[in-house]
């Protein structure tokens, strides 16, 4: 009898793009393959991307988090900055306790670190847009002498900013932001300062405007929505807030497929699931397992973009 019970139907849309970007690709395969060539331990300064379920899997196989370089022992063996970027005095505590250090920061955070440098070389006063004591502000921030950066994290901040020279003026947006917060922000600036100077190219990275786009095409007809990732992560949480934005008043950040509410989801026909540029994709195929134990799922893959990105790894053979 048991087997010829009639599940409730339930649509999933599964967004795409979704899950890991290339600078989240790019910074795991760097820690892969230097445990390879290296063996275990490995160090990394910060979580290497912002997802537990990474983290806990790389300490599995051998690799040490700190959160300072102080933590680590004397020792020939690699140590890994996050994706995220330091600030210069990290490098330079590097190179002074000479540890053999790799820069896994992703390439889109550097062209903002490269942008920062120029403008203060230009003799520009620079405003950064973007979330305190995230690592990513925190590194920008330190890419230059202290006070150099005026940080800039909602439209009061935006409002209430004087600037000492307003012909000189700029901005850069740290990468995981809300597009259309930022958006706002900018507009402010822009209103106020109409000389400030933008960016050569949008800093909020592609994978971040790519995963919010798709999220506002399907949350008009999602019942509710799963975003995957973990609480700390920047581009996740914005994805959860650009969902109730945009219609779909239930947006939820799920970690796992252990975290799944079934009160939720248990009276509707309409499920969307995305998830953030630090998610792996096994966590979202866990989710629709467990959710098709319960439910006759009918899987539908909305692709707002395809994404076919990748970053060049940097050298990790062992000297």
């Amino acid at each position: 009898m048991n087997g010829n019970v009639i599940k409730k139907k339930l649509n999933v849309y599964l967004a795409n793009p979704r899950g890991f970007c290339a600078g989240v690709e790019r910074a795991i395969q760097i820690v892969e393959k230097s445990l390879i060539e290296y063996g275990a331990p490995i160090y990394v300064r910060h979580d290497i991307v912002h997802n537990n379920t990474v983290v806990n899997d790389l300490i599995k196989k051998g690799v040490i988090f700190v959160e300072e370089l102080d933590e680590i022992p004397k020792t020939n063996q690699p140590i890994i900055f996050s994706a995220h970027g330091v600030a210069n005095s990290v490098f330079k505590d590097a190179e002074y306790k000479n540890l053999n250090f790799i820069d896994a920061t992703c390439p889109l955070v550097s062209k903002v670190h490269i942008e920062a440098k120029k403008l203060y070389k230009d003799g520009y006063e620079i405003l950064l847009i973007g979330h305190s004591n995230h690592p990513e502000v925190i590194g920008t921030i330190g890419q230059l002498p202290e006070n150099s950066i005026s940080l800039i994290e909602n439209i009061d901040d935006a409002n209430e900013y004087i600037p000492i020279a307003p012909d000189k003026l700029a901005y850069i947006t740290q990468t995981t932001l809300s597009i259309d917060d930022t958006t706002e922000i900018v507009n402010l600036l822009k209103s106020k300062y109409p000389s400030i100077k933008s960016p050569h190219k949008n800093d909020i990275c592609y994978a971040t405007t790519n995963r919010q786009e798709a999220v506002k095409k399907l949350a008009r007809i999602a019942d509710v929505m799963f975003v995957v990732g973990s609480n700390h992560s920047s581009n996740s949480l914005r994805l959860v807030e650009v969902g109730k934005r945009s219609g779909c008043e239930q947006s939820y950040l799920i970690e796992n497929a252990n975290k799944i509410n079934w009160e939720i989801i248990n009276n509707i026909e309409n499920l969307f699931i995305t998830a953030g540029a630090s998610a792996p994709e096994i966590l979202v195929e866990e989710i629709i397992n467990k959710i098709s134990n319960r439910f006759d799922v009918k899987l539908i893959n909305d692709t707002f973009t395809e994404e076919n990105i990748s970053f060049k790894l940097p050298n990790i053979k062992n000297k």
